[in-house]
Formats: C-alpha cells, sequence, structure tokens
C-alpha cells in the first residue's frame, strides 16, 4: 500500500468564548525555531481588493443551488497560503493564480492582518497557528518550510508520534482555540499520516445595538419553491443601505463598528443563484465601501446554521490543478517522502454560524490533506426584509473583506 503522506491545516471561527485546558504531550520545537523580525505593512488597502476578489470567486465556486452554502474565504485563505510555503514551480504558480497574490505578498499580507485585529469588550476576532508532524524517520521536514510559517503565522511546531493520543491533542488544541465551538476535527490519525497545519480563528460580536423582546415577532420565510416556514423575525431600523442593479441590502454593525453583518436580498424574480453569478469581486468591494447613508427598516430571521463541503473539484475548477496531481505536484519546499511525490489529496471545509438577538458567534474549519503515491482521480425610506432566500456576509469594516460569506434558502436546514 502507498504510504500516505498527510497535511491538514484547520481554521475556525467562533464565538460565545469557553475556555478549556489542554496538555500537549507532543514535544514543542519552537525552542529551536526562532521567529524572525517581520515589518507589518502599515496600510492593507492596496491588497484588499484582492482578497474580496477571491472571496467571491471561492464563493461563486462553491455555491450548491437550493441548499443553504457558507464558507469562510478566510480560513481557506490562510490555509492555501500556509500550504502554498511548501510549493515550487508550476504548482505554486497555480496556487497564486487561484489565491490572487504571491506567495511572499500572501505572507505578509495575512501576517499584518494578524498583527492588526481589531479587539474590543464586545467584539474579537483571533488566530493561532501550530504544525504537527510525525517523529517517524520515513518523513523528513524542510525546516525553512517551518521557519516561513513561525516568521509570518506565529506557528507552534509539535513533533509527536502520530496515534490516538496525538488525534485528541489535537482536537483538544482546535477545541481550546476555537473556544468550544469545533470540538472535534480529526476522528483518527492513520499511520501514514505525517503531518498537519492547524489554523484557529475565533469570532464573537455583539450587535451595536441588541434587540429587545419587542422588535423578536413570529413570521413566515418563503423559500425558492414557495414553502413557507414559521420563523422569529428581528426587526429594527438601520442606517446604511447597500444597492446594485440585482439587489437590495444592508449593513448591521457589531459593537466598535469594526465588523458587521451584511444581507443582500436579490430583487423579486431572481434566484439567489441568478445573483451569485452576477457577483463581481471589484464591484463587492465598491459596494461595502460606499454604503448609502439612509433609513432603512429591516428584518433578521434568527438562524443557526452548519455546512461542510469538500473543495478539492472547486479548486481545480479554479485552476489550481497541478497541486492535486501525483506526478505534477511540487511540494518539495514542504518535506520530502521515501513513499512518493506529496500532492494535496483533499480539501475539507465546515463552517457553523448562529445568528440571535445579541450577535453572531461563528466557525469554521479547513483542512488540507496531502498524500503521496497514486491520486483519486427626506430621505427616502428603504425596507429590506429577509424573508426569503438571502446573500449574508460577515464583514471586516476596516478592509471591506467579507471573511465569512453565505447563502440562506432555509431557515430549518
Amino acid at each position: 500500500m502507498k504510504k500516505l503522506v498527510a497535511l491538514i491545516l484547520l481554521m475556525a471561527i467562533a464565538g460565545n468564548i469557553v475556555g478549556c485546558s489542554m496538555q500537549v504531550r507532543a514535544e514543542n520545537l519552537m525552542d529551536g525555531i526562532t521567529p524572525n523580525e517581520v515589518s507589518a505593512l502599515d496600510d492593507l488597502g492596496a491588497y484588499n481588493a484582492d482578497v474580496t476578489d477571491f472571496a467571491v470567486r471561492l464563493f461563486k465556486a462553491s455555491e450548491e443551488c437550493g441548499e443553504n452554502t457558507l464558507i469562510s474565504p478566510l480560513s481557506v485563505l490562510y490555509a492555501l497560503a500556509m500550504t502554498a510555503n511548501g510549493a515550487k514551480g508550476e504548482t505554486l504558480a497555480q496556487m497564486e493564480s487561484v489565491l490572487g497574490m504571491t506567495v511572499e505578498e500572501l505572507n505578509l499580507y495575512l501576517y499584518s492582518y494578524m498583527k492588526n485585529l481589531p479587539q474590543g469588550e464586545k467584539y474579537k476576532l483571533s488566530l493561532a497557528n501550530s504544525i504537527w508532524f510525525t517523529d517517524d524517520e520515513r518523513f523528513t521536514v524542510n525546516q525553512n518550510f517551518l521557519q516561513t510559517n513561525a516568521d509570518y503565522y506565529g506557528s507552534d511546531v509539535y513533533k509527536s508520534p502520530f496515534d490516538s493520543k496525538t488525534c485528541k491533542e489535537i482536537n483538544n488544541w482546535v477545541k481550546e482555540k476555537t473556544d468550544g465551538m469545533v470540538p472535534e476535527i480529526l476522528d483518527e490519525i492513520s499511520s501514514e499520516a505525517v503531518m498537519y497545519l492547524v489554523n484557529a480563528l475565533a469570532f464573537e460580536a455583539e450587535w451595536a445595538k441588541i434587540y429587545e423582546e419587542g422588535t423578536i415577532r413570529d413570521g413566515k420565510f418563503t423559500k425558492e419553491d414557495g414553502t413557507e416556514q414559521n420563523v422569529e423575525f428581528m426587526y429594527n431600523t438601520e442606517y446604511r443601505y447597500l444597492e446594485d442593479e440585482n439587489a437590495t441590502g444592508f449593513m448591521k454593525y457589531y459593537k466598535g463598528g469594526k465588523y458587521a453583518f451584511v444581507a443582500l436580498l436579490p430583487n423579486e424574480g431572481m434566484s439567489v443563484s441568478e445573483y451569485i453569478s452576477s457577483l463581481d469581486g471589484e464591484a463587492l468591494i465598491k459596494m461595502l465601501s460606499n454604503p448609502k447613508s439612509t433609513t432603512v427598516r429591516t428584518s433578521i430571521p434568527k438562524f443557526e446554521t452548519e455546512y461542510d463541503v469538500e473543495m478539492s473539484k472547486i479548486l481545480k475548477n479554479m485552476g489550481m490543478t497541478d497541486a492535486f496531481n501525483d506526478v505534477k505536484a511540487d511540494f518539495t519546499d514542504l518535506g520530502t517522502s521515501t513513499a512518493g511525490n506529496i500532492f494535496i489529496s483533499r480539501v475539507l471545509h465546515k463552517t457553523f454560524i448562529s445568528v440571535g438577538e445579541r450577535g453572531t458567534k461563528a466557525g469554521a474549519a479547513t483542512v488540507v490533506e496531502m498524500k503521496d503515491g497514486v491520486s483519486d482521480i427626506m430621505e427616502e425610506i428603504k425596507s429590506v426584509y429577509l424573508n426569503r432566500p438571502f446573500v449574508y456576509m460577515l464583514v471586516d469594516c476596516e478592509n471591506n473583506i467579507p471573511f465569512f460569506i453565505g447563502t440562506m434558502m432555509d431557515v430549518n436546514g
């Protein structure tokens, strides 16, 4: 049997934080890896449009017609950027083309983004990274690869016997860093696995104006097939109106004004799928950067949804083909295996979001698995009532990039 070389990058965004302690048995190798000094970018503006463009392209490629969809483009970007540090040649060129930046630009942007995350008493977005690799002598890790990820991603590095205890340790690490929102990501560690790269991202925010009891009323949510669902709607008046030729929407800020919930409701007669097809990264960032200041009456259904997808086909369709090819893939900057060439086997992505009267909590995990061997082939008053399928986002208002983007097709789904 061909030996399996696995590289898993896990990302999660989570809220409503519940800390938990963790005992790590693995040997921490950071004693031998000192992160180099990196000068963060003062202004991320030159690259924000590229990040938003990637978010839209990934969302369009991920959309499942008629189904709830929810992805974290920022999670996927961090996961694939870390992976790209081990790629060379045409494999790297294709990854850079899909991600929208060179790996050097990605490293510096994502490093600077982490360093400049706004934090407050009522809102939080945080990231943490770790690398785990087997102590089996068959696998040789590239020290420069570890150094780069230490420099730009602040990764802790653990060397461990890959057994059931290591699986539990990784799951505990993810659970702690996602504040319990992702309690488990690995069901087992194969005897053929050699490396896991883990990135956790946690988000929690309270609305700038919490919905009071009188603003929450029962109503009907009408699906695209005409089916009606009984749901609780949260009503309020907002003051940032969004509009393009195919949809109307609004921004609802969280406390501090650094992050916002964005909803875009396609015009009557246009399906969500048709609207997503019309989306453009450049137009989206322009719309998010220039909301109209006017009164807009709004309703948001209280909802909670989970989503998972295997992204290898999506990324291949976007142009990242060689990375998944057992012959063409070049990940020699990551490490080497005596069992064969290393390539990406799967990219697993899971998300969760809960939107309620006090605020929002969300979680995501991205898993990139790498193998060796053979691949498997006055003012005008506006109204936007979200009582039928819509597109929504969680947006970083300073950079106008969506770090969560999804569709709500079925409130009970």
